[in-house]
């Protein structure tokens, strides 16, 4: 069992170093950029990775065509701002050595935010598949919250993949901002309508559900923060639809 690790960047040479070198399972790197202006790709190469340049797709299609250009059929999807820990790493030697009896795996990933681990706020497990057999799976998702479908069986390891989200707030912010105009893009395309009572209710809904059904209150300062946050994304991504709604 061989496996590529595939990265797509834009702008990421801050966190790319600890996201490589965390791939030492792994038997081939693969980086897609689009664009970098800073030292990505610099890095990338001086990491031994493989790096492609390639306009920019979407997310899923993006990291599809990443998956195409590897050399071997397994995949690990990995985000620029994510690492194995030690214990994943150790997992999927294991598993390389054992081979596989699925055809794809999750892996429960678990967040830094504000330099805290969220463990509550619905953040965590937060399990997705990134590794998986191409020749059975693929991305699908046009806007945002893309996601690995597969026909095929699927495994779950036990070990976190860690996840370096926002170190500041005003991260926090400016990510908000690009996510909810995708997401917006997405309901409108959907054609779905946005009526004055899913604008002042769902982001009240969202905001009670993270800090108090998803236990974000045990997260402290953060967990209050991040169910602010999702509160404010949610109206936002409505707003936005609905104002692109009557722009159309």
């Amino acid at each position: 069992m061989k496996i590529s690790a595939t990265i797509i960047t834009e702008n990421e040479e801050r966190n790319l170093p600890r996201a490589i070198e965390s791939l030492r399972c792994c038997d081939e790197i693969v980086v897609v950029d689009c664009g970098s202006t800073d030292r990505t790709v610099e890095i990338a190469r001086r990491l031994g990775a493989r790096v492609l340049e390639s306009e920019w797709r979407g997310y899923a299609a993006q990291k599809n065509w990443a998956a195409e250009q590897a050399r071997y059929d397994w995949i690990f999807s990995l985000d620029a701002d994510e690492a194995l820990s030690e214990a994943l790493e150790g997992e999927i030697w294991q598993l390389k050595k054992a081979g596989p009896s699925c055809d794809a795996y999750t892996v429960p990933r678990l967040a830094q935010y504000l330099g805290r681990w969220i463990l509550h706020s619905g953040w965590y497990p937060d399990r997705k598949i990134r590794l998986y057999d191409r020749r059975k799976a693929r991305w699908v998702g046009e806007y945002v919250h893309e996601r690995v479908q597969t026909q095929g069986r699927v495994g779950h390891l036990r070990s976190n993949l860690l996840h370096f989200t926002c170190d500041s707030l005003s991260e926090h912010l400016r990510r908000l901002d690009r996510y909810t105009t995708l997401a917006a893009q997405e309901l409108v395309a959907r054609g779905d309508k946005i009526g004055w009572r899913r604008l002042l209710f769902a982001p009240l809904w969202t905001f009670w559900r993270t800090y108090v059904f998803q236990l974000g209150f045990l997260d402290g300062f953060e967990g209050l923060t991040i169910a602010r946050m999702a509160a404010i994304y949610t109206y936002l991504k409505l707003a936005k639809a609905r104002n692109m709604s009557w722009n159309r």
